[in-house]
């Protein structure tokens, strides 16, 4: 059954609604039709009563009980008067209707109110559509004369047919006003949130920056705009987040794959002995890891910052992660690299695929600008280890300083390297996430200085 219901239920809000209202419309109008009819009955009933009395009054005119018994006078009317008429003296019958007889129904049910000796009225066949309706009333107080005065119930009970006919139908031609009107004011009434709803879905697709705002809004539309604002915002940026992970995957990926590329177009210039084969097939097995920890690392950072976690991921060695990325770099003859660290048991408070993927793009720029040398240098600091990298190059364009670390950004687009602007906003991305920072050095004239400072391990 509830099945049945569930499925024969609108499927649209504004037919819901129109449905509850309509529901609400014919339990009230059905209400107000009973309470209508039940007091229009009882009117009805009232003036049949007060019809009989006053039959009942003109009767007793032509009663005298001032003598020893009971008389009927004899009037110019006295036919019309006598018509549905009984006079009792006590229980004895002085005249009735011309019609009846003294055992016939009406008879009987006027002898019973003339008995009780008091105003009384009764129903005869209340349930037939020639009902009768009959009332007593007492003439005098000396003799206990009675009138009985009888009274057709058929046209009130057609006056109340009729009424509730009337009502039946005002009752429908009102439902149905009320289902299209509501149907009407519900559609008027969201067609503002179908607007709204067609502008989020095209503006979510493309992460627009175009938003509802509160202002000129009723106060539930204003609710509405303000959450699908807030909705449309964290799409944006997931939006954002996901392009910045795809240009930060080809960016950190683009090193180890040129040297994979490299290395099997060396390999296949011309034959190679067994001990060279081996040496490249390592070399690209090396760069291959290199790629995956990247992709992991990378991967791993975004699920932390969708989950909000800064903790930490653990623990490594600065001097053996710095030599390692050192030796990895093709620096060239004319540019030295150097790693200078005083305590070789240095730990930071982060992963070493982290710190790799931090000081990497550092180096790669520092090595890309220099003249000559490039050094490395990690040291203690209280509370946070920092490390330097610095470069014996041009250094950074003094225009160029505030858009050093925004994805896309580069000092010389004509400087013929194929950057993409986005190694130094991921350093610094990877080292805030896990309570660091990335900096550049404005003091150092020489060259450029970048620094990290990370949690001490």
């Amino acid at each position: 059954m509830n099945r049945l219901l569930r499925r024969l239920a609108p499927r649209t809000l504004r037919g819901r609604l129109s449905l509850v209202a309509l529901t609400t419309a014919a339990l009230l109008m059905a209400v107000l039709t009973v309470a209508f009819n039940t007091v229009m009955d009882r009117h009805l009933q009232h003036q049949a009563d007060d019809e009989l009395r006053n039959r009942a009054a003109a009767v007793a005119t032509t009663i005298d009980t001032s003598g020893p018994r009971v008389r009927v006078l004899e009037t110019v009317n006295d036919h019309l008067l006598d018509a549905n008429a009984w006079i009792y003296a006590g229980t004895q019958v002085l005249e009735q209707p011309p019609a009846t007889t003294a055992d016939s129904t009406l008879a009987r049910a006027a002898g019973r109110l003339a008995a009780q000796r008091k105003r009384a009225c009764s129903t005869v066949d209340p349930e037939s559509p020639h009902a009768v309706r009959l009332c007593s009333d007492l003439v005098g107080s000396r003799h206990g004369a009675t009138v009985v005065t009888a009274l057709d119930l058929g046209p009130y009970r057609s006056s109340a047919d009729t009424l509730l006919l009337g009502s039946l139908i005002l009752d429908a031609v009102m439902l149905a006003c009320t289902y299209a009107l509501t149907r009407l004011a519900v559609g008027r009434a969201l067609r503002p949130v179908r607007t709204m709803t067609d502008q989020a879905t095209q503006w979510s697709a493309v992460g627009s920056d175009e938003r509802f705002g509160v202002e000129h809004h009723p106060v539930e539309l204003a609710r509405l705009g303000a959450s699908l604002d807030t909705l449309l915002d964290r799409i944006r940026t997931v939006l954002r987040h996901e392009q910045q992970l795809t240009g930060e995957l080809s960016h950190e990926l683009r090193t180890p794959l040129t040297r994979i590329v490299i290395e099997l177009d060396w390999w296949q210039a011309r034959p190679r002995t067994a001990a060279e084969t081996r040496a490249t097939h390592g070399v690209i097995v090396e760069a291959a890891q290199s790629m995956r920890t990247i992709c992991d690392t990378l991967l791993s950072d975004a699920r932390d910052r969708v989950q909000n976690s800064s903790a930490a991921p653990g623990t490594t060695a600065v001097v053996s992660v710095l030599n390692r990325l050192v030796e990895s770099f093709d620096a060239g003859e004319q540019v030295k690299t150097f790693v200078d660290v005083a305590d070789p048991g240095l730990q930071a408070g982060v992963a070493p695929a982290l710190l790799e993927r931090i000081v990497s793009p550092l180096l790669t720029n520092a090595v890309r600008f220099a003249l000559s040398a490039v050094t490395v240098s990690a040291r203690q600091l209280p509370g946070r280890v920092r490390i330097d990298v610095t470069d014996d190059g041009p250094g950074v364009p003094a225009m160029f300083v505030g858009d050093l670390f925004q994805p896309g950004r580069r000092a010389d687009l004509d400087d013929g390297h194929d950057g993409a602007g986005l190694g130094l906003p991921l350093a610094r991305r990877l080292a805030r996430a896990v309570g660091g920072e990335v900096s550049h050095d404005p003091g150092y004239t020489s060259g450029a200085r970048f620094r990290v400072d990370l949690p001490v391990g």
